[in-house]
């Protein structure tokens, strides 16, 4: 299954690094930035939660939520909030259902070696939980992505 453009997305999204449920919901009326990443504390990965991080101020008055979603538990998610101190949630897709309803589990090869991993993709959903924009591995620049989310609004 793959999410697109057009696309309503589904209202329960998952569990958060707080063991709480998340919905799309809890979102209604704010535009939201839904973003899949392959790793906590990884350097592009964290790149890229601190560059959300560096511009959410920014993104929220533009009317922008933030919501990461990656496979690692509450657990890591936590940790990887405090260490960045990120001022949004993650969700803790650790059986990796919210990436493959959205098009995002697949296939990835790392030096000859080949495994199954999330690629990073970003979601722009609109007020009313449609998505807007899809952003994929090769557009998205880590250091640089809450400007790229930004242009073309």
């Amino acid at each position: 299954m793959s999410m697109n453009v057009g696309d309503r997305i589904p209202d329960i999204l998952g569990i958060d690094e707080n063991g709480q449920e998340v919905r799309a919901s809890d979102f209604a009326g704010k535009k939201l930035v839904l973003y899949f990443y392959p790793k906590d504390s990884t350097p592009g990965c964290t790149s890229q939660a601190c560059n959300l991080r560096d511009n959410y101020e920014v993104l929220g008055d533009k009317g922008y939520e933030v919501l990461g979603v990656s496979v690692q538990d509450g657990k890591s998610h936590k940790r990887f909030i405090e260490k960045n101190a990120l001022p949004f949630h993650l969700i803790a897709d650790t059986e990796h259902t919210l990436n493959e309803a959205f098009g995002t589990w697949g296939e990835k090869s790392m030096c000859g070696r080949k495994y199954m991993g999330t690629f990073r993709t970003t979601f722009i959903i609109d007020e009313n939980g449609i998505i807007e924009r899809v952003m994929g591995p090769k557009e998205i620049k880590v250091k640089e992505h809450s400007q790229q989310i930004l242009q073309n609004q």
